[in-house]
C-alpha cells in the first residue's frame, strides 16, 4: 500500500513539473514561439542544408553557405544510425521551451529521489535545479544545444550514484547508459566535459572510501567497472556524431594551430589563452549565485534606458567642451552591469535559499556526499575565474587535455547550479531524519550559518559601496566625478534591493528550521514554506530574462528573414525589442533576395553592412563568405584575420576574387548599396605558373600579393604532387561549372595543354573526392585554402564528391553499441526478475 501510494505522490509531482513549465511558457497556449537570436543565426546558416534535405529526402555533410563551405556536422545535421538521437527528439516533444523546463525538472526529481528517496525532497530540489537563472537566460538567447545537454545532468548523475551509492548495478547501468548518451547526443561537449571535471570528485571519493575500507573494495571495482562500460557505450551509440567532430575538429579554430606570429605558435593545439579565458567571473562576482545583481544584471538591462538619459542630462548640464565628451565616451560601456566579463546576459543567479540550504547542507549531508560536493564546487568556482585566477587557469590550459578547446569559463559554474541544490536537499533530510545529529548541533550549526550569512548581507548592504566599488575600472579612468557618483548611487539602489530581497528570504528559512527544532510547526509546513519561498524568489528572477516578450508569432520565429516593410508586419513587432533587428535588415534582405532572383548561379556574397563575421541573413539567401558560427575552420579563420576583419585597400580585392566574390554590399542597413565585382575568379580557373613557397605564413602573405587567376601559391610540402606532371600556358582553355548541388560539383574543362586547375572551393583532407572521367585522382591544396587539380590536355569532365568514411563507419558503431545497450539491459532485467521470484519463492516456503 506504501508502494502504491508513493507511486501516486510521484506522478503527482511529474504532473506538477508539466503545470509549472506550462504556467512559466503560457504565450505558447496562443500559438506563439520563442525569438532566440542564435536559432536566428542558424536558421540562416542552415537553410542550404535543410533545403536539400526537404528536396532530396537525404543528408548533405557539407554546405557552402557560410565561411565559404564547412561541414555540416555542427549545422544541425542528422545521421542515419542516430538512434539515441531520435529518443532525444522524442523525449523533447513539447513546445519549447516547456520541453526544456519540464526536462530539467523531473531529471533532477530522479536524483534526489535516488539520493534520499523522498519525493517531497526530490520535488523541492528539482524546482530548485530547474528554476537556476542561468537556464532560463541561455534558453532566451538560443543556446538551445546547451540547455539540451544540461537537462541531462542530473539523471547521469543519478545512474553514477545508484550504482555506487545505492549497489543497483543494473538499474544503475541502465540508467547512466541511457542518460549518458542522451547527453552526448545532445552535442554540446563543453557541458559534458566540465560536469565529469566535477564528477571527477565523486570517483576519488568513491576511491578514498574503498581504500578507508568504508565500503568493499570489490563494490568498488565492480562499480567502476559498470560506470565505464556505461559510458564507452554511451559514447558508442553517439560514434558517428563524434567521429565526424573529432576528424572535423582538427581543422578548426579549436585544432592546432598553423601561422606563427606574436599571439600563435604553429603547432600548438586549441585557441589562445585570450580567446579561452575571455568571459572569466570576477571573484566578488561569484557572489551572484547568492544575490542576482551584485554586478548588475544583464548589460542591456531595461533599467539602462532610463540610466542613460539621466547621463544624456548630466552631461548636457556639467560638460562643456568635446574633449571632456570625447573622453566620457572612452569610458562608457554598460550602465547596468558593471562585473569584470565583456558583457553578460545576465547573472548565473542559483537563489539565495538554495545557496543557503547549501552552505547547511555541508554541516548535515553524509561525508559520502559531502566532500566530493564541497571540492567539485571549489574547483569550477575557481576554474570559473579564469583570467583572474591564472595560476590554476594556466595549469589547465597547459597540462589537462582538451581544457584549451573550450572558451567562456564563466560558464563551467553550471556543476555548481547541480550541486547546490543536492547538497541543499540531502543536508536538509538528514537535518529532518538523521538521528545521530544532536538538536544541540542543530541548533549550533543553524545559528552559526544562518548568522554568518545574515551577517556577510548586512555587512554588504552598510559597507557595499566600499567593497563593491560599483564601477569599473574604465568608468574610473575615464568618467569625471559627477557621473561616478551617479553611476554608484544608482547601481547601489539595484544592489540594494536584491540584497534586501536575500535578507529576506534567508531570514524566513532559518526561522522556519528554528521553529520546527522547537515543535513550533512540522517537518511539511517547513518544506511547503522553503518551497514557495524559492519558487517565488526565482521565478521573479528569471521572468526579468526569459519573460513574454521573448514569445513571437509563428511567422517571425520561422522566418525572421523578411523581405518586405508593411503596416501589417510594423503593428505586429510593435515595440518588441526582440524583433526590432527583423525590421531593422529588411532592406538588407530585400537586396539579398533580389540579387539571389536575379542571378541563380554558384558565387558568394560580401556583406559588410551586417558584419562579416556576425550574421547569416546573408547565408540565407546566398553562400557567404562570412557568416556566424563558433567552430570555424583554421585555414578560413586565418584568412579572415588576415585580409577580412582588417581590410586592405589592394590585398582584400585580391582575396575576395579568389573566393569567387561576385557581389559586395556596402552602405548601412538602411540603404545597402550592391557593387558587383567583374573581377571574380568564378567557380574554376586554369593556371600554369606555380609559386613554391616554404611554409603556411608565407603561403597566406603570398596569397595576398600574387595574380591568382595566372598564379597558384603551393606549399613546398606539397611540391611532390607535381612530380612527372607538366604545366603549360593556353589562353584558349576553359573550364566551366555545370552543376552544383551542397556536396557535389560538376566541371567541364577544355586545355591544349596540361593545366593546374583551381576551384573556388574550401579544402578540407577529408571526405572530399575528386574524379577525371570518372577516375578517382588525387588533388592538392593551393592558395592557402583551396582545391586544386592537375588536368591533362584535352576536354574532361571532373566531379567531386563529399563522402566521408567515417559516416558510414560511424554509424554501424553507434547501431551495434545501441544493440549491445539493449541486450545488456535485457539480460540484466531478466535475471534480476529471476532473482526475485526466487527470492519471493523462498520466503513462500519458509
Amino acid at each position: 500500500m506504501a508502494k502504491n501510494k508513493n507511486l501516486v505522490y510521484i506522478a503527482i509531482s511529474i504532473v506538477a513539473f508539466l503545470v509549472l513549465a506550462f504556467l512559466y511558457s503560457t504565450p505558447v497556449f496562443t500559438g506563439k514561439q520563442l525569438f532566440q537570436h542564435d536559432i536566428v543565426q542558424y536558421r540562416g546558416g542552415a537553410k542550404e542544408l535543410i533545403d536539400y534535405r526537404e528536396s532530396f529526402d537525404k543528408e548533405t555533410y557539407w554546405s557552402d553557405s557560410m565561411f565559404g563551405g564547412m561541414p555540416t556536422y555542427q549545422m544541425g545535421s542528422r545521421f542515419e544510425g542516430d538512434i539515441i538521437k531520435k529518443l532525444d527528439s522524442y523525449l523533447n516533444i513539447l513546445p519549447r521551451p516547456v520541453n526544456y523546463l519540464f526536462l530539467l525538472f523531473s531529471g533532477f526529481f530522479l536524483l534526489g529521489m535516488v539520493a534520499v528517496r523522498n519525493w517531497k525532497y526530490a520535488l523541492l530540489g528539482a524546482t530548485f535545479f530547474g528554476l537556476s537563472t542561468y537556464f532560463y537566460i541561455i534558453i532566451a538567447a538560443g543556446h538551445n544545444g546547451k540547455v539540451n545537454t544540461i537537462e541531462y545532468f542530473a539523471p547521469l548523475l543519478a545512474g553514477i550514484l545508484l550504482v555506487y551509492i545505492r549497489k543497483k548495478y543494473v538499474l544503475g547501468f541502465i540508467v547512466t547508459t541511457l542518460f549518458f548518451g542522451l547527453q552526448v547526443a545532445a552535442n554540446h561537449p563543453q557541458m559534458t566535459y566540465y560536469l565529469f571535471l566535477g564528477l571527477g570528485f565523486l570517483f576519488i571519493s568513491e576511491l578514498i572510501r574503498a581504500i578507508m575500507k568504508k565500503v568493499p573494495m570489490k563494490h568498488f571495482l565492480i562499480s567502476s567497472g559498470i560506470i565505464a562500460g556505461a559510458l564507452v557505450i554511451g559514447v558508442g551509440m553517439n560514434s558517428q556524431r563524434i567521429l565526424a567532430n573529432s576528424e572535423y575538429i582538427k581543422e578548426t579554430i579549436r585544432g592546432k594551430q598553423i601561422l606563427t606570429n606574436e599571439s600563435t605558435t604553429a603547432g600548438n593545439s586549441g585557441m589562445d589563452k585570450a580567446s579561452i579565458l575571455n568571459w572569466s567571473y570576477g571573484k566578488l562576482e561569484t557572489l551572484n549565485l547568492f544575490i542576482p545583481r551584485l554586478m548588475g544584471g544583464a548589460s542591456n538591462a531595461p533599467e539602462g534606458e532610463k540610466m542613460m538619459g539621466e547621463i544624456q542630462e548630466l552631461v548636457q548640464q556639467n560638460v562643456s567642451s568635446q574633449a571632456e565628451m570625447d573622453r566620457i565616451s572612452q569610458g562608457f560601456g554598460s550602465t547596468t552591469y558593471w562585473g569584470d566579463q565583456p558583457g553578460t546576459s545576465g547573472p548565473a543567479y542559483q537563489g539565495a535559499v538554495v545557496c543557503f540550504l547549501a552552505l547547511l547542507g555541508f554541516f548535515f549531508a553524509p561525508k559520502k556526499y559531502r566532500y566530493w560536493i564541497l571540492g567539485a564546487t571549489i574547483l569550477t568556482v575557481l576554474l570559473a575565474w579564469g583570467s583572474n585566477f591564472m595560476p590554476l587557469s594556466d595549469f589547465f590550459i597547459d597540462y589537462v587535455p582538451f581544457y584549451s578547446k573550450f572558451r567562456a569559463p564563466s560558464s563551467i559554474l553550471v556543476v555548481v547550479e547541480l550541486l547546490f541544490p543536492l547538497i541543499a536537499i540531502v543536508g536538509l533530510y538528514k537535518f529532518f531524519t538523521d538521528s545521530k545529529l544532536t538538536e544541540e548541533y542543530k541548533k549550533k550549526i543553524l545559528l552559526y550559518v544562518s548568522g554568518g550569512t545574515l551577517g556577510l548581507l548586512l555587512i554588504l548592504l552598510i559597507f557595499g559601496k566600499g567593497i563593491l566599488g560599483f564601477v569599473t575600472d574604465n568608468e574610473k579612468q575615464y568618467l569625471p566625478p559627477f557621473l561616478l557618483d551617479y553611476l554608484i548611487s544608482e547601481r547601489y539602489i539595484m544592489f540594494s534591493a536584491d540584497a534586501i530581497k536575500a535578507l529576506i528570504y534567508v531570514g524566513i528559512t532559518a526561522t522556519v528550521l528554528f521553529l520546527v527544532l522547537k515543535q513550533k510547526i512540522n517537518q511539511n509546513i517547513v518544506l511547503l514554506v522553503i518551497g514557495a519561498v524559492s519558487l517565488f524568489d526565482l521565478w521573479t528572477v528569471n521572468k526579468n530574462y526569459l519573460n513574454d516578450d521573448n514569445y513571437v508569432d509563428e511567422i517571425f520565429a520561422e522566418n525572421p528573414f523578411q523581405t518586405e516593410k508593411t503596416d501589417y508586419l510594423e503593428e505586429k513587432i510593435g515595440d518588441n525589442a526582440n524583433l526590432q533587428s527583423i525590421l531593422a535588415t529588411i532592406p538588407t534582405n530585400k537586396t539579398l533576395e533580389t540579387i539571389a532572383e536575379k542571378d541563380q548561379k554558384h558565387y558568394r556574397v560580401y556583406n559588410q553592412v551586417l558584419g562579416v563575421t556576425s550574421e547569416t541573413n546573408t547565408s540565407y539567401f546566398r553562400p557567404s563568405i562570412g557568416g556566424y558560427h563558433a567552430v570555424k575552420l583554421r585555414r578560413y579563420d586565418d584568412l579572415l584575420n588576415e585580409y577580412i576583419v582588417r581590410p586592405d585597400s589592394v590585398k582584400t580585392p585580391k582575396i575576395l576574387n579568389l573566393l569567387n566574390t561576385k557581389y559586395m554590399i556596402f552602405g548601412n542597413p538602411q540603404e545597402p548599396q550592391v557593387v558587383p565585382n567583374p573581377s571574380a575568379n568564378g567557380n574554376a580557373w586554369f593556371v600554369s605558373d606555380i609559386k613554391f613557397v616554404n611554409n603556411p605564413n608565407e603561403e597566406i602573405k603570398a596569397i595576398g600579393l600574387v595574380d591568382s587567376k595566372k598564379t597558384a601559391v603551393i606549399n613546398e610540402e606539397d611540391k611532390k604532387y607535381f612530380d612527372g606532371k607538366n604545366l603549360k600556358a593556353d589562353s584558349t582553355a576553359t573550364i566551366n561549372l555545370t552543376k552544383y548541388e551542397a556536396n557535389e560539383l560538376e566541371f567541364k574543362s577544355s586545355s591544349k595543354t596540361p593545366q593546374l586547375a583551381v576551384f573556388s572551393e574550401i579544402y578540407y583532407p577529408h571526405g572530399w573526392k575528386m574524379f577525371v572521367d570518372e577516375k578517382e585522382v588525387p588533388y592538392v591544396k593551393a592558395d592557402y585554402l583551396l582545391r586544386a587539380v592537375h588536368v591533362p590536355a584535352g576536354s574532361h569532365n571532373i566531379k567531386m564528391i563529399f563522402e566521408p568514411e567515417v559516416i558510414e563507419k560511424g554509424k554501424w558503431i553507434s547501431l551495434i553499441c545501441f544493440g549491445l545497450f539493449i541486450i545488456l539491459s535485457g539480460v540484466g532485467i531478466s535475471l534480476l526478475t529471476k532473482k526475485k521470484k526466487a527470492t519471493t519463492l523462498a520466503e513462500g516456503n519458509l
